[in-house]
């Protein structure tokens, strides 16, 4: 019976740090955009005869920390705290890529999330914008007609003055249309002929090209962050960028707190992790969170008491909820 005994408790405890194929989420750190990290501004704008402004509030980016070292014990400790979540491991870390792939994945949207961000926030104080090439596939209609860098201008003759707008004129025709395409290449005009191939099942007619958006300022905008993973601070820079810049401080001298992906046209996307995220906020003594619609019935049932849960569609709709709240008025809420 002793022999059985210790028997038992030696593969219970084996049991119970054997790994399992867990990771828990857990609030993670946060970053003031409008203060500084290592002694250097989070967001630097530098440029001759640019101004910069300073905020007397705080508006922090929230992340989430991902333990995946879990066994047994841990997933049920993680499991009964309020603060943390515990998900399958293939959700964070697909079968398919290895950890380095998905390092890499996170680091890439971190970095487009950044020239997103600051695309919206110029776009949004009224810099002027074109539509570039970002890539030309190999083998596609494009390939050796466009070139990245090429800004669009025309297409048939018609202007190109935004992406939507060069969509528009590319899939008006069927597939198998020979498009006319007016561009500027290092400064000097261009004109090129493109037909179009169909892509998908429906055929939609494609160039073969990915655009994004150029914006003349006469200014540089550097975000300082490293070793940070994911889209989800795309939102926060790009208010970050517009206070820089802005006489008007937007916190009103409050800490705010929030996520949100964004694109080059300020539309605000859903997140992960948004329960972490809230606790994190709440840690630092933010009073309004900006939170993406989609995420809105779980931030409801994740909220600290007392904080003000401002819904965002698009960056226009964040900016108005700040407003909102420096006039003490009610913003938009989940």
């Amino acid at each position: 019976m002793l022999v059985g005994a210790v028997i038992v408790m030696v593969l219970s405890v084996g049991v119970m740090v054997a790994p399992v194929p867990y990771v828990v989420l857990e609030p993670g750190p946060t970053w003031d955009t409008l203060g500084e990290d290592g002694g250097e501004p989070v967001i630097q704008v530098e440029g001759d005869g640019v101004s910069v402004t300073d905020s007397a509030g705080q508006l922090h980016m929230t992340t989430v920390s991902v333990d995946s070292e879990v066994d047994l014990l841990d997933a049920i400790y993680a499991w009964f705290d309020a603060e943390d979540a515990v998900v399958p491991e293939e959700l964070i870390f697909p079968p398919d890529q290895t950890p380095e792939e998905v390092e890499q994945r996170n680091a890439e949207q971190f970095t487009r999330s950044q020239t997103a961000a600051e695309t919206a926030a110029l776009r949004q104080l009224g810099y002027p914008s074109v539509v570039a090439v970002a890539s030309v596939a190999e083998g596609t209609p494009a390939d050796g007609r466009l070139a990245a860098g090429d800004v669009i201008e025309t297409v048939d003759g018609a202007e190109v003055t935004d992406v939507p707008t060069l969509q528009r004129l590319v899939t008006a025709q069927p597939a198998g249309t020979t498009l006319a395409i007016g561009y500027r290449r290092d400064g000097e005009p261009g004109r090129t002929e493109v037909t179009t191939a169909a892509v998908g099942e429906d055929d939609t007619p494609r160039l073969g090209v990915a655009v994004t958006y150029q914006v003349d300022a006469p200014f540089e905008v550097t975000i300082g962050l490293e070793d940070i993973g994911g889209p989800s601070a795309g939102l926060v820079f790009a208010l970050g960028i517009i206070d820089k810049l802005e006489p008007e401080d937007l916190t009103g001298g409050r800490i705010i707190a929030g996520t949100g992906s964004i694109d080059e046209l300020g539309n605000v996307g859903a997140i992960g992790g948004i329960a972490q995220k809230l606790v994190a906020a709440g840690q630092l003594g933010a009073t309004a969170f900006l939170v993406p619609s989609p995420n809105c019935a779980e931030a409801l049932a994740n909220a600290p008491p007392g904080m003000t849960l401002i819904r965002v569609g698009t960056l226009e709709q964040a900016l108005a909820g700040l407003a909102d709240l420096r006039a003490d008025r009610a913003p938009t809420g989940c």
